[in-house]
């Protein structure tokens, strides 16, 4: 991880008004955070904001460059704590993701959860031009729509993800156990906001912050979104090969 990164001050102290200094008790610590941190205040981990600014730096520069190639983030947090925030976060650069929570082989069984999608499209678009008052009665519209109502719960963040993510960014992986081995198996990089009870080893772009805060949470979120829609302003679509052929 870099280190030649000048810390930003006015981040620190906005980070520690947020409370994201403050980790776990030591009983809880991973052996992998222990570099990351000031010290212990009353049995309490205390975060080295310096080295988080300096994660969070770093996180900004991969996301910036993802965002300036087109690549595709899918934003993974369920537990309480994260899922609106994580959420909101998505939305705001128009990113895929999970609040609700994680399907099982969402990523490893990609061309089966394509087809739950599919058909998540279709009942939707069924719904909105009045097909479905028309096609089916009112007993069976009852079914239909509460098979629509669990797709959207469960698809519905996902809805216009057209293929395997480009990174994840998983708020507690800790929590997300699954969406972390899915990724790993298929190699996908993962960055975590995290807190000192996960293993850094694990992740490849970790942001070691309170996680369970939600004032910690929302800055370091709202900095990392900034960062990827920074650099998707930049980004320029190539065209496809229609268009290619139609400018020759």
């Amino acid at each position: 991880m870099s280190t030649n990164i000048s810390p930003d001050k006015n981040l620190i102290e906005r980070l520690f008004n947020v409370g994201a200094h403050f980790g776990f008790s030591k009983s809880r610590r991973h052996p992998t955070v222990k570099p990351y941190l000031f010290g212990n205040k009353q049995g309490t981990d205390i975060f080295d904001l310096e080295k988080t600014v300096e994660l969070i730096e770093t996180a900004k520069a991969v996301l910036k460059k993802l965002g300036e190639e087109g690549k595709t983030v899918l934003f993974v947090g369920t537990k309480e704590e994260a899922s609106v925030l994580l959420k909101d976060a998505a939305i705001k650069v128009d990113q895929p993701y999970a609040a609700n929570r994680w399907i099982g082989g969402m990523l490893t069984n990609w061309s089966e959860i394509k087809k739950r999608i599919a058909r998540l499209h279709n009942l939707t678009e069924e719904g909105e031009s009045g097909e479905l008052e028309r096609k089916y009665t009112k007993k069976e519209r009852v079914v239909i729509n509460r098979e629509l109502e669990k797709l959207t719960t469960n698809f519905g963040g996902v809805k216009a993800m057209e293929k395997i993510p480009d990174l994840l960014l998983i708020v507690d992986p800790r929590h997300e156990v699954s969406a972390l081995a899915e990724a790993k198996e298929l190699k996908i990089p993962v960055m975590s906001v995290m807190s000192s009870d996960n293993n850094v080893s694990d992740i490849d772009y970790p942001v070691l912050v309170n996680d369970a805060l939600q004032g910690s949470l929302s800055l370091v979120l709202d900095e990392l979104v900034e960062a990827y829609k920074e650099g998707k302003a930049a980004y320029v679509p190539k065209p496809s090969r229609s268009e290619e052929r139609s400018r020759r």
